[in-house]
């Protein structure tokens, strides 16, 4: 819920009932470890920004578990102090350094300084687009963003729903979210929707708080009347909305990324023959191209050089797992004078990018078991996902690209223009 408009008495009381509580909006330690699997390799020692830190729960998380350098923002010094008390007491004042500043004025911090840029339930006091657009450059090459943000989860939300968050909070779907990542120029590496029960480890302090709350303090009564009117809303029309983590990393910017044109379709050719040792490859993607049952329009990508050469090439086609759409990455080709300069990574984000603002759900991918996990995709099996036929476990992998665990288990059949 936004302080923005709160008078001076309602500022302190917000902050007087809120004291004390072990988060300041929904969220919980397994979640924090979820997101923090999106984001891959971090280095020994991560320098890490925590922004709106609050009581620093995440804070003190990344210190113990990644080891990082946590540096921690809010602009409540109390919220602060407990993070001094608590890093003290595990023993991690070393790693954990609280600076109080406003997270939209953060001019005094250096760009390309932090490994991990995070932030749990507080992007709403910038606002999501400009949250992606002032944190940018806080983050060193490789780095990544992690932000958790209120969303639409029904596509036709309660009127009494959209009209309380609507005065607050205009909230997005996760795929307007994700879209407007994109084009800010990151991309997705994973999408976590939270579960109730990290609304119940915030909304359960916070209404044992508003029970006990002293209504006689100056603008008590109207702090602890916000809170339970919030706690309210959620138990009627909880299924309407919900709190979604997103991991997002900016674009490289050594390669531009697009949907394939017609013009590159010989240059594709091209590419696929040289990368692969038979030519089989490049015959695949023609007879996908052919096969209206199989192509998915927009999802056929490349990565070019500065100068506009095509220098790598990734698609997705469709298909089913026990009757259920799924899409198909491959083939991945990268030029041979190209290869092992991320280019071929670049195209890989970039078409998982479109696939997920279409809305597919789960990518499959037949390709080497140590290339892959690099973009969350994991062994199909551990899905209950089989292939139609032997390839060794490691090979066969999946990405569940709404991060809800609810894909469809069974076998993979192809379209018959893969042969099999």
């Amino acid at each position: 819920m936004s302080d923005n408009d709160l008078d001076l008495n309602g500022f302190d009381a917000f902050f007087a009932l809120h004291h004390g509580l072990p988060r300041q909006g929904p969220g919980s330690d397994s979640t924090t470890r979820r997101l923090l699997s999106l984001v891959g390799p971090l280095p020994a020692r991560p320098r890490v920004l925590d922004l709106g830190c609050g009581p620093g729960r995440s804070a003190l998380l990344l210190a113990a578990e990644a080891g990082a350098e946590v540096t921690a923002v809010d602009l409540h010094e109390p919220f602060l102090a407990e993070l001094r008390a608590a890093a003290t007491a595990r023993g991690l004042d070393g790693r954990v350094r609280t600076l109080r500043a406003d997270m939209g004025a953060l001019e005094a911090l250096p760009d390309g300084s932090f490994d991990l840029v995070w932030a749990e339930s507080s992007v709403f006091v910038l606002g999501f687009d400009r949250a992606l657009a002032e944190w940018h450059r806080l983050l060193a090459p490789g780095g990544t963003l992690v932000l958790t943000e209120c969303v639409w989860t029904s596509a036709d939300p309660a009127p009494e729903a959209r009209a309380f968050w609507e005065e607050h909070y205009p909230l997005r779907t996760i795929t307007a979210n994700a879209a407007a990542a994109v084009a800010a120029g990151y991309h997705v590496l994973g999408t976590v929707p939270q579960p109730e029960s990290d609304w119940d480890e915030y909304y359960g302090p916070l209404a044992g708080h508003a029970d006990a709350a002293d209504l006689s303090v100056p603008g008590m009564a109207e702090a602890v009347a916000g809170a339970r009117a919030e706690i309210a809303m959620r138990r009627a029309y909880g299924s309407d909305y919900g709190y979604t983590g997103f991991a997002l990393r900016p674009a490289d910017p050594r390669w531009r990324t697009r949907e394939e044109t017609t013009a590159d379709i010989p240059v594709v050719r091209e590419i696929n023959a040289a990368a692969f040792a038979t030519p089989e490859e490049a015959g695949l993607v023609d007879a996908l191209r052919a096969d209206a049952g199989a192509w998915l329009p927009g999802l056929s990508y490349v990565a070019e050089t500065p100068d506009g050469t095509v220098a790598a090439y990734a698609l997705i086609t469709r298909c089913h797992v026990d009757g259920v759409p799924a899409a198909a990455l491959g083939p991945v080709a990268v030029a041979p004078e190209h290869q092992r300069t991320g280019a071929g990574q670049a195209v890989v984000r970039a078409v998982l990018d479109a696939a997920r603002l279409r809305g597919e759900r789960l990518a499959l991918v037949l390709g080497h078991p140590e290339y892959y996990p690099r973009f969350g995709f994991v062994r199909a099996s551990a899905h209950g996902i089989r292939p139609p036929f032997e390839v060794p476990d490691e090979a066969m992998m999946a990405l569940d690209l709404e991060g809800s665990g609810a894909v469809t288990r069974g076998t993979i059949s192809y379209p018959a223009s893969f042969g099999v």
